[in-house]
């Protein structure tokens, strides 16, 4: 796994609310955390006022930005045109999968179907990554996934 994921919107939103301390735990453990734009743009779409607009915007300092190059949007495209109807793929996951596959760099998501059958991408739910760092760590603490 090499200490890299990249953090679908679904989790840093339980990281926002303070639901899961996984993305801080990770963190402690020296792991790389990342995310593109359109996961930024989608969580801060998701603000119902400035104050929470801002709690998102402090929270997300915490994450590595991925450039979206024209490879990622190529691929994104290629993903829509082969997933769209048959397994309702939408815009803003083709473009966090193609980013996961020009990266190299696995997808932690609690919404895996939304991904599963792209290929040439890693995809982990947070209950994988904590038996991973556990194992690591003989044991490791309890953390809220």
């Amino acid at each position: 796994m090499d200490n890299l994921l990249i953090c679908d919107t679904c989790v840093i939103i339980d990281y926002v609310n303070e639901h899961s301390s996984l993305l801080f735990e990770l963190k402690d453990r020296r792991f790389v955390l990342f995310i593109n734009s359109v996961i930024e743009m989608e969580l801060l779409q998701g603000a119902h006022d400035k104050k929470e607009l801002k709690k998102i915007g402090q929270k997300l300092n915490m994450f590595r930005r991925l450039e979206i190059t024209q490879d990622i949007l190529d691929i994104a495209t290629k993903l829509i045109r082969k997933y769209s109807l048959s397994h309702n793929l939408q815009l803003p996951d083709s473009v966090i999968a193609a980013t996961a596959s020009v990266y190299n760099v696995p997808l932690l998501t609690y919404n895996t179907k939304n991904f599963k059958y792209i290929p040439h991408i890693q995809v982990l739910k947070p209950s994988e990554v904590v038996k991973r760092i556990s194992l690591k760590h003989n044991g490791g603490t309890c953390l809220n996934p």
